[in-house]
């Protein structure tokens, strides 16, 4: 029997980079992984930098690099409002293998360096999601 489907919209402050309709959506909120159906409670949480999966039908996914924002699930809509976000075919593996190295080297020299510790999580984020992680 196949799922039934929700509207799902990830959003960036530059654009709209997902509208349309899912099966199930999976993220990382602060407090853990979860995942959405149709009709699942309503929620309201805050996102930890990690892959947003949209999985669509036809066995399709769509999946996203998130940095930060919130996820909002009504039963029949599921919004999430990303302080950054990028498609997996948007990632620059290179750059972000480069950020990554340079948050390294960076948290080598200071421990306490809360600006690198967050770019270090953006990088590995966006690896994941392309699929580079090391």
């Amino acid at each position: 029997m196949p799922q039934e489907l929700f509207e799902v919209q990830l959003v960036s402050p530059e654009q709209i980079l997902f509208e349309g309709e899912a099966e199930m959506v999976v993220c990382r909120a602060l407090d853990g992984d979860i995942a959405f159906l149709k009709d699942h409670v309503p929620y309201l949480g805050v996102l930890a930098d990690d892959a947003v999966r949209i999985l669509q039908p036809g066995d399709v996914e769509t999946a996203a690099a998130v940095h930060g924002g919130f996820v909002q699930m009504n039963g029949e809509k599921l919004v999430v409002l990303s302080d950054l976000a990028e498609l997996k075919g948007e990632i620059d593996v290179a750059r972000a293998e480069q950020a990554k190295a340079d948050a390294e080297a960076a948290l080598a020299a200071d421990a306490d360096d809360a600006e690198a510790a967050a770019a270090l999580a953006r990088a590995e984020t966006r690896l994941k999601v392309a699929g580079a992680s090391s």
